[in-house]
């Protein structure tokens, strides 16, 4: 497994070693031994998720809170999505700046995303199915988001606006400075 330094702390990119020959391929998406060597972190993943969504269709900007924050680790099984991350961790010295990694069934990259960052994806292909550890189990109510569209953050999400499929939850969101602020201070 290969760890690629994303520029956001203790945020990588992941590329396992595939094996392939006129059979197919073989590639352990998952080793907690290998994954611990290429990052330097000691991660506990406890739940798995999946997802399926077609073109256009953007889940984010989500993250959960205080004691129900989750790490990710996050990749594309069918399909092709562009997958963000933004550092979301006040006393962070990448606070506000986001990673924006192309994730597909074809380069089988990962994205490990920390604690404290927010998370989203938008499909680029026909449909996507997406699969992801986290290391804390989903707690409906320490849940919240940034509205994908934020200037501040200034995300390229690769596609016109038109063309995005989005919840109606994730479509009123606020922006990041209101909602870090706000989680401030419901955390204090």
């Amino acid at each position: 497994m290969n760890a690629i330094d994303t520029g956001l702390k203790d945020c990588y990119i992941l590329e396992p070693r595939v094996f392939g020959d006129n059979r197919g391929y073989f590639f352990e998406s998952y080793n907690k031994s290998a994954f611990d060597a290429a990052t330097g972190l000691d991660v506990d993943f406890v739940q798995d998720n999946q997802s399926f969504s077609s073109r256009g269709v953007l889940r984010g900007l989500h993250a959960q809170s205080g004691e129900f924050a989750q790490a990710k680790l996050v990749r594309v099984l069918q399909g092709e999505v562009l997958d963000v991350a933004v550092d979301a961790r006040p006393d962070s010295e990448t606070f506000g700046r986001h990673v924006a990694v192309l994730l597909s069934a074809e380069n089988k990259r990962q994205l490990f995303v920390p604690r404290g960052f927010l998370h989203g994806f938008v499909v680029l292909s026909d449909t996507a199915e997406f699969f992801y550890k986290c290391d804390n189990l989903y707690k409906k109510e320490a849940e919240w988001g940034v509205i994908f569209s934020d200037k501040n953050l200034g995300i390229d999400w690769g596609m016109p606006e038109s063309e995005f499929l989005i919840s109606e939850k994730d479509q009123i969101l606020p922006g990041f400075k209101s909602a870090v602020e706000s989680l401030s201070f419901k955390n204090k």
